[in-house]
């Protein structure tokens, strides 16, 4: 197992299947804008097998390491694929037998990000965020990025990162991820705020063009330092007065990468993902980066 204080770079989560894919070629594209290695992951569950089946536990073994191998060798031949030979990043695989889920929350505290499939191999239809990246969407310690199959992406072309703002610490630290992001690729920053969350609000008499004033004002003192320090980046500032992550989802459609804050209005210590960023990556077809603290 390698040392906790190695410098893993992009960490992609690596089983085989085809969101583990494109999650390999969204690392790959995104170690290679900022010049960091990109490190494959593979994570060997262990297994608790009883009688009748336990004397074939080591046949078992054999052939988890022999998948583990092929596994690897395929998300190597998908990183040479994806980028020019010029751009392609220098890439580290490791294979560790544990929890997949503790593995990557471990490995995510020295590492740039950490990029993960929305759903693996064991999935069910069912489920709409897999354990593994929901785990690591709660407890990853920096910014997750989570990647469905990449046949359900916009077209990434001049489209702009997309970021939610509601004035919280956990936003700001996402805004400057979204601005870094945006002037990386070249592209526009639209930053979207939902100045109220209830759909309600005309029918008990608040006023709203006051309260869509106070969510103007709130956003243009967030961006305001951000956009000296990256004046080739151009914002478009979005305010609604909406359920925060059904305008995010509707915007997202529009946009290449979603960045958010891991909680926002009305989070506490202890509010590991807030219920917009939790939806937001469940359900978005573009790459959604939570961004979480250290």
């Amino acid at each position: 197992m390698s040392s906790s204080t190695e410098n893993y770079g992009v960490i992609v989560g690596v089983d085989g299947s085809a969101e583990s894919d494109a999650a390999v070629r969204w690392a790959t594209r995104e170690a290679a804008l900022y010049g960091a290695p990109v490190t494959l992951m593979h994570v060997i569950q262990p297994m608790f097998i009883s009688w009748p089946i336990g004397q074939y536990q080591a046949t078992l073994v054999d052939w988890q390491n022999e998948n583990a191998r092929r596994v690897i060798e395929q998300a190597r031949k998908t990183v040479r694929s994806c980028v020019e030979e010029s751009r392609l990043p220098a890439v580290r695989a490791e294979i560790r037998t544990e929890m997949a889920t503790g593995a990557l929350i471990e490995a995510s505290k020295t590492a740039q990000m950490l990029v993960v499939g929305r759903r693996g191999l064991d999935a069910l239809d069912r489920v709409v965020l897999g354990s593994v990246s929901t785990g690591v969407l709660h407890h990853a310690r920096g910014p997750v990025v989570v990647v469905h199959t990449d046949d359900d992406w916009p077209r990434e072309n001049g489209l702009p990162v997309l970021l939610g703002v509601d004035g919280s610490a956990a936003s700001e630290e996402a805004t400057a991820r979204a601005f870094d992001e945006a002037s990386r690729r070249g592209v526009d920053l639209v930053a979207m705020h939902a100045w109220s969350d209830a759909g309600m609000l005309a029918a008990v008499g608040v006023d709203k063009p006051e309260l869509e004033g106070e969510g103007q004002e709130l956003l243009a003192e967030r961006l305001a330092g951000w956009q000296e320090r990256y004046p080739d980046v151009e914002v478009h500032r979005r305010i609604v007065c909406d359920w925060p992550a059904h305008r995010l989802l509707e915007e997202a459609r529009r946009a290449q990468l979603v960045v958010l804050g891991s909680h926002g209005r009305g989070g506490f210590a202890g509010m590991l993902l807030g219920s917009v960023s939790s939806r937001v990556a469940q359900s978005a077809a573009t790459p959604v980066m939570v961004v979480r603290p250290r």
